[in-house]
């Protein structure tokens, strides 16, 4: 008896499952961004044809609100759609540990654009936008999908292994021919 009929529907099945929470990654992400570059700019520079921004002379802190709402944003829609049946019981610790990735992330796309600038001595607006938030971005991204998926909702794998090993130790019986 083999094993082989049942390991390729397994395979398709993990797999399909794969391409939907990438697919679903990247929609949060997209939002995210989205989110992040709109209060970024709506916090500085306003609303077009009103005032100037409330933080127009405070860019950096503005970016750290912008970006803070937008980590918030992402957590929650990775937990209640990307992941949703990979959540964990521990809501602080799972926060916890998205914004400790989240920020290696940003390290990985500050080392790129430092990297461009003050090694290869590129430092140009075209540079820049190339490294941080094309390599930068995508290398960042990559891990960030990597460690969400591996150490903060991970409440699936668990019980993904103990039906694994259930369906060894049966398929074990199976295969054992009684006296």
């Amino acid at each position: 008896m083999t094993t082989r009929p049942a390991l390729l529907p397994r395979l398709r099945a993990a797999y399909e499952a794969l391409v939907r929470e990438v697919a679903k990654f990247g929609t949060v992400g997209a939002l995210a961004f989205v989110l992040d570059t709109v209060l970024y700019n709506v916090l500085v520079f306003g609303v077009p044809g009103t005032l100037d921004g409330p933080m127009d002379d405070s860019p950096l802190l503005a970016k750290v609100a912008s970006v803070s709402v937008a980590t918030v944003f992402s957590w929650l829609g990775n937990r209640l759609w990307t992941f949703r049946h990979r959540r964990s019981a521990g809501v602080a610790h799972e926060f916890v540990l998205f914004v400790l990735f989240n920020a290696v992330g940003l390290l990985i796309a500050l080392s790129c654009l430092a990297f461009s600038r003050y090694v290869l001595g590129l430092d140009s607006q075209l540079a820049d936008n190339i490294a941080g938030n094309g390599v930068g971005l995508v290398l960042g991204t990559l891990f960030r999908f990597w460690a969400y998926r591996t150490f903060v909702f991970r409440g699936e794998l668990d019980q993904e292994q103990l039906a694994l090993r259930a369906s060894r130790r049966a398929q074990g019986r199976a295969r054992t021919p009684v006296a």
